[in-house]
């Protein structure tokens, strides 16, 4: 029960600071911060994803490769920009 207590709770907040991160997109149109609200609704919906199935389901190593994308989408928006100065 405290799993999924504390995984809604990390979900809102990842779905806040994506909410954060587009407000910022829009006022500066900085592709950086487009990423990092893709970035953190993804690590939502992967916090919702481990909440609502089991540990022992056999498609759960497979939920963390949503964490894997979201992190390397962070990388690639701080890669693409330094490269772009």
């Amino acid at each position: 029960m405290l799993k999924a207590f504390l995984s809604g709770a990390i979900s809102m907040a990842c779905l806040t600071i994506a909410l954060f991160f587009l407000r910022f997109w829009r006022q500066t149109g900085d592709r950086l911060f487009v990423a990092f609200a893709a970035a953190f609704g993804l690590l939502m919906v992967e916090r919702l994803m481990l909440a609502t199935v089991n540990a022992s389901h056999e498609l759960a190593p497979y939920i963390y490769m949503v964490r894997l994308v979201a992190f390397a989408l962070i990388m690639g928006a701080v890669v693409d920009k330094n490269r772009r100065r």
